[in-house]
């Protein structure tokens, strides 16, 4: 008999397209959903007793649901007095409910008021429903999830990470071969740790052959309820086949890292290692924080929207929703951001660009409260002023003060943090297991396992790159001042950008000027600032007669971008290594390549700084650490320093 809770389930679907196999499957019995879980997949992975007194250890699942296993997990872990420091949970989802659905399920299916409590913070934080991965944190960070909108049979061979336990669950063998076909189990067995375990409802004959092929070891015990039988196991290779071992977790005791550069990348990274318990000190050639770009007055942050939807564009969305997760979590905290909350618009170069992005927003089908199109009328009404044309609207986009940010995560570090200005680092070099940092006049300045250098210009040369085709953009700000315009309600960005500031100032800008160093501020430039913005608020045109321009405030920064105009993040490469290999390496992938131990980039963000830095910042911190990764490999490798030293080699140019 079905239960009565399923069409409730069924009715909660998004999109208007139920999945009923999966709920006919999972929620058979709404009173049972977390007696399976804990009888399944933690009894059957031996928990909580494999993460005890463990640093870190990370839990894979193939299908998310409603998050049952994951609020079950995550009771146990709470529960356990010696648990684990952190507990990674990773699953994938291609059908995800939306916070308000997933919210009312939740409720229907949890009477434990211990359960409760979890799934109406997960529930919370329940991201929006756009592609791609998503990192939650919760209990201070302890307790994260990393949630993949995506297909599993298409997500999981992206996936970077060490798997110390599998649940495979989210479809009957029967009703969805495909989520458990040999391509998954090798998926499974490519990032499996050593004796990593797994558990699994299901008993089916095509199962356990996948899982002996890809080297896992089974056995089949008592099922739960009107589960006969399940399978429990472990990774248990008879030989080593895999090209790449999962990553290790960090190796050396001293927990010790210096951040060269603490501009918008130095900052975030410095709060990032700081969240995990790591001593930061902090190397600034400046008298003080955020300065050079990142001491612009305000700078804009929105995702990018793009026809095919882009590498630019998955790797921009993925930071603009980690970096406002990580600016709320600041601001729970008690840190002040000083920031703009009415959104922001993007205005359509022409009727083309307007008519092409808003059939990409349709295609994708992205929500509302990540994007929506507007005509000009729309545009106009939320500017509060005519605009030339329609564009898009961006709900949690908006305008930022880059120093109170900086600050904030400073602040957020806390006693982990030693801060040193006014420090011109020159070169690093390595000693057994230690980086020592020089400055200009050769003396040792400090001493650590692991170096970030997140100093823009000058980090490739601080770390002796050679490919790492780095080019300065200058760029002029131009300050409106009150009554010279009329105000803006919000941020508008497309030819230029416009943002309103306190005191009726508006900050306008920016030139882009290639390889131009000229630090003093142009008239010529305040004039191209505010014709490009005029191009879309006509009005504007006024403020080029309202006083001269060479009496115009404004402030000019220098942004530092690659040739690809991607930013440079993750561990570098070991350049040395790679020419005296280099016609092994000619064919090689990025996971091929020698690496430098305990030296990692975060440079060349160009404009974007507001939207890669915090993301950049947990990729490196999960790299330190063998967490798993907070996005798809594929993009990690296409913002991966060494991919510059790649193309060398494929091409044969390496000197």
């Amino acid at each position: 008999m079905t239960d009565p809770l399923i069409p409730a389930v069924l009715a909660f679907r998004p999109n208007g397209s139920p999945f009923s196999p999966l709920y006919d499957d999972i929620y058979h019995s709404a009173v049972g959903a977390l007696e399976q879980a804990h009888h399944v997949f933690l009894r059957g992975n031996e928990l909580p007793e494999r993460w005890q007194r463990r640093r870190t250890f990370t839990v894979l699942e193939t299908g998310f649901g409603i998050g049952i296993n994951f609020l079950a997990t995550w009771a146990a872990w709470r529960a356990d007095p010696a648990r684990c420091e952190r507990l990674h949970f990773v699953s994938a989802e291609k059908h995800p409910f939306s916070a308000a659905d997933l919210r009312r399920v939740l409720a229907i299916t949890i009477s434990d008021p211990l359960i409760t409590e979890l799934a109406d913070a997960l529930a919370t934080a329940w991201p929006m429903l756009v592609p791609g991965t998503h990192r939650l944190e919760f209990e201070g960070g302890r307790v994260v999830l990393t949630l993949i909108f995506a297909d599993a049979v298409e997500s999981l061979p992206a996936l970077r990470l060490r798997a110390d336990a599998f649940y495979l669950d989210g479809f009957a063998p029967a009703k969805n071969p495909e989520l458990w076909s040999p391509a998954i189990f090798k998926s499974l067995a490519r990032v499996a740790g050593d004796d990593a375990t797994f558990a699994t409802y299901s008993s089916a004959g095509d199962v356990k052959r996948a899982l002996t092929q890809c080297g896992f070891e089974y056995r089949k015990v008592d099922g739960f309820g009107w589960k006969r039988a399940m399978l429990v196991g472990r990774f248990a290779p008879r030989w080593r086949v895999r090209r790449h071992e999962p990553p290790a977790p960090f190796a050396h005791d001293a927990r010790h890292a210096v951040v060269i550069g603490a501009g918008l990348a130095g900052c975030a990274v410095i709060e990032r290692l700081a969240a995990r318990g790591w001593r930061v000190t902090s190397l600034e050639r400046h008298a003080s924080v955020a300065q050079d770009a990142s001491g612009n007055p305000a700078g804009v942050f929105h995702p990018m929207i793009s026809r095919d939807d882009s590498v630019a564009s998955r790797v921009t969305r993925a930071g603009f929703l980690y970096a406002l997760n990580r600016w709320a979590a600041l601001e729970r905290a008690g840190h002040r951001l000083t920031r703009g909350d009415r959104g922001l618009l993007q205005i359509a170069a022409d009727d083309d660009e307007a008519s092409a992005i808003s059939d990409a927003i349709a295609t994708f089908r992205y929500p509302s409260d990540y994007v929506t199109p507007v005509s000009a009328a729309d545009a106009a009404q939320l500017a509060g002023m005519p605009l030339a044309r329609g564009g898009w609207f961006f709900p949690r986009g908006g305008w930022i003060e880059p120093a109170s940010l900086c600050a904030a995560q400073l602040a957020a570090a806390g006693g982990l943090l030693e801060r040193r200005f006014g420090v011109d680092v020159a070169r690093l070099e390595r000693c057994g297991d230690q980086w020592t940092v020089f400055d200009t006049a050769g003396t040792a300045l400090a001493r650590a396992p692991v170096v970030i250098v997140a100093g823009a210009h000058e980090a490739a040369r601080i770390a002796g790159l050679r490919y790492a085709p780095t080019r300065s953009i200058r760029g002029q700000l131009s300050l409106l001042p009150e009554g010279s315009v009329a105000p803006l309600a919000l941020p508008v960005i497309g030819e230029g950008y416009a943002v309103p500031l306190a005191n009726g100032v508006t900050l306008t800008g920016a030139t882009y000027e290639l390889d131009d160093t000229d630090t003093t501020l142009r008239a010529d430039g305040h004039r191209e600032n505010i014709e490009r913005v005029a191009q879309m608020l006509p009005a504007f045109a006024s403020a080029l007669d309202a006083a001269p321009l060479t009496a115009l405030a404004g402030r000019v920064a220098f942004r530092c971008v690659t040739s690809d105009r991607m930013p440079m993040i993750g561990q570098l490469a070991d350049e040395g290594a790679a020419s005296r290999d280099a016609a092994r390496l000619r064919g090689a992938w990025p996971l091929d390549l020698p690496r430098v131990d305990g030296l990692y980039g975060a440079f060349a963000y160009g404009s974007r700084g507001l939207v890669w830095a915090a993301l950049g910042a947990e990729l490196i911190a999960s790299q330190i650490e063998g967490e798993p990764w907070p996005l798809e490999r594929d993009l990690a490798e296409d913002i991966d320093p060494a991919r510059f030293l790649l193309r060398a080699l494929r091409q044969g140019t390496l000197s």
